[in-house]
């Protein structure tokens, strides 16, 4: 491709709204520009990396047993309220009506749709197990884009659906994506973890997130530094073991502790630590109240709490809400002689003649034993694991790491084709319901992903996998005629040898060309130079700096050479 006429603007300067390196540099050495907030167009460079991590993408689902479909974006809000999911998705479903105010949403998801079309063309257990995919684009209305493309209202995602006769083969279907997440991750060059994980919105069971390993992930990943475990801190669950202190029982105690509310300030002020203090914090559970109970060091793990109640909707309580049914402010609440239910944290039964709220202004109790004063419905793992923690695996310690999100893998059960009504016939003609996966890859989010991890100073430093283009090839005085026609002639040669070549022939500055070369960051550049007379050009290799001197007769077994040292 030849850069004279090649739609790839380069800026100097980083925009003043990008705040993160992926999205300065995917604007800067032009993959993509902004639309609306939240809304990129890509680019020619950009479309053409889209289009290898997409390769890369089928060609790994298709060699697990996929098959490509393209559902449309634009889906009948009457599939969505037969599933029950048109009210609970919340306000980032985008919605519209079309010219006769019939109702549709944009895809942020396609397991109703796909649903329907397997419930209606599929019947027999004959044609099971069948796993269905698409890359295609989807619409999520965020509060607040931000990140560039980590974090948009159009995203490009692949969605694959794949339905089993039993809960064996989907064990065998949820196998063999996450073996093909792992192939593709590892393709596109990535350091990434396959970490345990809630379903969220999605529902389902058994998942597992695909996280590139980065600072400015959203997300943060608990995993053991001598084991392969890996969990978001979401989920990760605490196998701690607390000793529970022999001191005496001292008789419970009311004290005055005039304007103190946090756990520090109530720590000061009655001199303890931090472990010794109950903190207390009210929730609605499908609207009932209900305390939850941690350690003061802890922090409660809502995600565990609505699991605790089987999924559950769980919100923190309000002030209004506090004062309702503890009849207090918040900063003062406390388990002693409250009647609502009371859940807390197993490291909090270890807790002897600990501090917490009175369920007055202004006042605390010393001295608490929860067995003695307290009715403690449950204890179970309620809190956030912590670095440091022993892993739940067995084997060392729990270390902390940011990750952005790039894939996700659930065992969704029956969640969809029950209510969709995807039934099938089993070997004795008796009607089951398909038993359901669903896997995603947010394509785009990949991309920045890729950048995140591959860059240095000077801009991009692509993977040779990803990259848009194999080479770049720099004429760097187009108005000399020996550079001029060498180049041509290497154009012509590469080209011909199935290298993918982009072609700087632009009269521009030699010092111009080469910082938008190395903002662009193709794996390898060629410069013809002054010693092109002489059949010589020069090599820059972009990941390390390195250069070589190579005669034109050679380039082409030097270029492969280096190209497969860069792949390995």
């Amino acid at each position: 491709m030849r850069q004279r006429t090649y739609l790839s603007p380069t800026l100097r300067d980083v925009p003043a709204d990008a705040e993160i390196i992926s999205h300065q540099l995917m604007l800067r050495s032009g993959l993509i520009r902004q639309t609306a907030s939240g809304v990129y167009s890509y680019l020619p460079l950009g479309k053409r990396v889209l289009r290898k991590v997409e390769d890369i993408v089928r060609e790994e689902m298709d060699n697990a047993g996929a098959q490509e479909v393209l559902l449309p974006a634009i889906q009948p809000a009457e599939l969505w309220e037969e599933s029950g999911r048109l009210g609970d998705y919340g306000p980032e479903l985008m919605r519209l009506k079309d010219r006769h105010q019939r109702d549709f949403v944009l895809g942020a998801t396609h397991e109703e749709v796909i649903t329907t079309i397997v419930r209606d063309d599929v019947q027999s257990y004959k044609k099971l197990p069948l796993n269905l995919y698409q890359i295609q684009t989807k619409y999520r209305d965020e509060r607040r884009p931000r990140f560039g493309v980590l974090r948009s209202r159009e995203f490009i995602m692949k969605d694959a659906y794949s339905f089993d006769t039993s809960k064996e083969g989907l064990d065998a279907s949820y196998e063999a994506m996450y073996e093909a997440y792992t192939k593709i991750f590892t393709r596109c060059q990535l350091d990434f973890r396959a970490v345990e994980a809630d379903s969220g919105a999605i529902g389902g069971t058994d998942t597992h997130e695909f996280m590139v390993l980065s600072d400015i992930g959203e997300d943060t990943i608990a995993y053991s530094d001598t084991s392969s475990f890996a969990a978001n801190t979401e989920i990760a669950p605490v196998l701690a073991e607390y000793e529970k202190s022999s001191e005496s029982l001292k008789e419970l105690e009311k004290i005055e502790t005039p304007n103190v509310r946090t756990i520090d300030e109530v720590s000061s002020f009655v001199n303890v630590s931090n472990d010794k203090i109950i903190k207390s914090l009210l929730y609605l559970v499908n609207e009932e109240p209900v305390l939850v109970l941690v350690r003061g060091d802890h922090e409660v793990n809502e995600i565990k709490v609505r699991n605790l109640f089987d999924k559950a909707t769980v919100e923190f309580a309000t002030t209004e809400q506090t004062k309702e049914y503890l009849n207090c402010e918040v900063g003062f609440v406390g388990p002693v002689n409250v009647n609502i239910k009371v859940v807390a944290d197993n490291a909090v039964a270890s807790v002897v003649n600990g501090v917490c709220g009175a369920n007055e202004k202004d006042m605390h109790y010393q001295y608490v034993n929860l067995e003695r004063d307290a009715t403690i419905e449950q204890f179970a793992d309620l809190r956030t694991i912590q670095e440091g923690d022993p892993s739940p695996d067995g084997r060392g310690t729990v270390k902390f790491a940011k990750g952005i999100e790039v894939g996700h893998v659930f065992k969704l059960g029956t969640k969809y084709s029950e209510a969709l009504g995807a039934n099938f016939l089993d070997e004795n003609g008796k009607s089951q319901t398909m038993i359901m996966g669903c896997y995603g890859i947010g394509v785009s989010r990949t991309v920045a992903a890729i950048v995140e991890q591959n860059h240095d100073e000077f801009g991009l430093v692509w993977p040779t996998t990803v990259a848009p283009f194999d080479l770049h090839l720099v004429t760097i005085n187009v108005k000399d005629e020996t550079q001029r026609n060498l180049g041509e002639a290497l154009y012509e040669s590469l080209k011909k040898s199935r290298f993918d070549v982009l072609f700087d022939d632009r009269p521009e500055r030699a010092g111009v060309k080469f910082k938008d070369s190395d903002l662009i960051g193709l794996p390898i550049r060629v410069a013809i130079g002054k010693r092109a007379a002489e059949g010589i050009v020069e090599l820059k290799i972009r990941k390390t700096g390195e250069m070589i001197e190579v005669q034109v007769d050679e380039l082409e077994t030097v270029l492969q050479d280096q190209l497969q040292k860069l792949a390995n």
